[in-house]
């Protein structure tokens, strides 16, 4: 089956209601458009790069001259990790600075000039209008729009909160487009300390800059809602309606997230007492990055470093899959959409080898998506040993229909503004596995992030392989699923399950 291939992993933000054309832009043969980044202006010739040196120590005064020499501005340095975030206009950077001693790799985080103060208008979602809302009928205890939610049952949520909602001393960090902390179910939960903005790969604390512009994507306020939207009697409610959520804004205007900012995003969960973050996006400008070109290793090393340091100082990490529905344990993918903050060419990578970052690195939990049926969603990446868990993502209603008094097979999520609206994507899933994991930690305080994924595995409820998986019913086979009931490409261990996280 043919699949579309959004510039980002990027969820779909449709209306209810709207036309099945506009439901179908993330799935099989349906081709979506993504804003371009604006064109770099003449001046804008700086590339950034990460320099990785020694861990436990800053650059040497040695290599500082070397980056000096060769051209390099230092932005700043986690020196914890020995990851240097460096800018420079020398086209040679990386090669010089590479055969310097003590330098363990270097590489440019991007194919194109740093971007100008410009941003691209990518528009404003449409969302779940005043009649919609008014029209969803809550059964007692429940938020107003939590009907809506089917995915709230499909990993017994629901049930979950009658135990427990999380407790008020876990944070989950929404590593993301930013968080709109002012939205009424999200302001009682929210994170003040444990959020920044990393865009520029070093914090920026100044109140409010981890929120999304008017111009910016709602994609990680979004997530934030479906994570901890407060169960206050205002709108949706969260997986975890407890728990904290803090925002950590890593993409800049232009909707790039770029491996500087990453670092900086998992170092700051790390140093401010996160316990899970969620990752709904993959590192630009490479979709797959390969170890055998060295710029692109020293960005697979540099993240490597910041999510392991993320997870040794207490945090799970949660990663989304991706949502070209490629098989990620085969021998070869084809990757067209790389660099693509530039010119991208198809080229053919070994995934074992080409890692899709954060998804694919050592520790990170990997969720795959599912529909209103339980099956893998259409757009959803999958793989045998690759993918640890499913949950909740959405599909188009003509693949996988909820039961009523839902109408959307997609997911309902905060949106900036005080707004609610429908997203899909695998972005979808890894929050329901990210709210999951923090119930966990709210039942065993004590527990250590390899418990927490122990846990989280050990209390999926194991589904089997779907076949044949044809889920357009054109009598094609659409993805082919390998492995066991309690462990396979599709579901890794099974479906995510909420109660479980509360009572066992």
């Amino acid at each position: 089956m043919t699949v579309p291939h959004s510039r980002h992993r990027r969820a779909l933000a449709v209306p209810v209601g709207m036309a099945m054309a506009t439901a179908l832009a993330f799935l099989p043969g349906v081709q979506a458009t993504a804003a371009e980044a604006p064109a770099a202006t003449a001046e804008a010739t700086s590339l950034s790069y990460v320099v990785n040196v020694q861990p436990g120590h800053g650059p040497s005064a040695h290599v500082k001259r070397a980056i000096a020499k060769a051209g390099g501005t230092i932005v700043t340095s986690y020196d914890r990790i020995g990851v240097v975030v460096v800018h420079s206009s020398n086209p040679d950077f990386a090669k010089t600075v590479r055969t310097v001693r003590g330098v363990d790799s270097a590489g440019a985080t991007r194919t194109a000039p740093l971007p100008s103060a410009a941003t691209t208008d990518v528009g404003t979602p449409k969302v779940l209008s005043a009649q919609e809302a008014a029209a969803a009928e809550a059964a007692e205890g429940q938020d107003p729009l939590q009907s809506l939610q089917w995915d709230l049952p499909a990993i017994k949520a629901d049930k979950a909160h009658e135990k427990s909602l999380g407790s008020d001393k876990v944070t989950v960090a929404v590593i993301d487009t930013g968080v709109d902390d002012t939205h009424p179910d999200i302001a009682p939960n929210f994170d003040r300390d444990a959020s920044v903005n990393c865009v520029s790969g070093k914090p920026d604390t100044t109140d409010g800059a981890w929120r999304p512009s008017a111009a910016e994507s709602p994609h990680g306020t979004h997530v934030a809602g479906e994570i901890a939207a407060a169960k206050n009697g205002v709108g949706m409610t969260g997986v975890a309606p407890g728990v904290k959520v803090s925002g950590i804004k890593v993409s800049n205007p232009d909707g790039f997230f770029y491996t500087e900012a990453v670092v900086c995003g998992f170092m700051w969960a790390a140093e401010h007492g996160v316990d899970v973050t969620n990752n709904s996006y993959y590192t630009d400008p490479w979709y797959f990055n390969c170890k055998n070109d060295p710029d692109q290793k020293a960005l697979v090393e540099a993240v490597s470093r910041a999510s392991r340091y993320a997870e040794k100082k207490g945090a799970v990490n949660v990663a989304a899959a991706g949502n070209e529905n490629y098989d990620l344990a085969a021998d070869e993918i084809t990757d067209p959409v790389s660099p693509n903050d530039s010119t991208p060419s198809d080229r053919v990578i070994d995934p074992s080898e080409c890692l899709d970052i954060p998804t694919q690195l050592p520790g990170v939990v990997t969720v795959a998506s599912t529909g209103a049926k339980g099956l893998k969603s259409s757009f959803s990446n999958h793989g045998l040993g690759v993918i640890d868990i499913a949950a909740p993502g959405g599909d188009s209603t003509a693949y996988q229909k909820p039961e009523p008094p839902a109408t959307s097979g997609l997911i309902l999520g905060t949106l900036p503004g005080g707004k609610w609206g429908y997203m899909a994507g695998t972005s979808m899933a890894s929050p329901h596995v990210a709210g999951v994991a923090a119930l966990i930690k709210s039942t065993h305080p004590q527990a250590s992030p390899a418990l927490v994924k122990a846990l989280l595995y050990a209390e999926a409820d194991a589904t089997p392989c779907t076949k044949p998986y044809d889920i357009n019913g054109d009598g094609k086979v659409d993805a082919v699923c390998e492995g066991s009931k309690n462990r396979n490409g599709f579901y890794g261990w099974g479906m995510a399950d909420a109660l479980d996280a509360v009572t066992r």
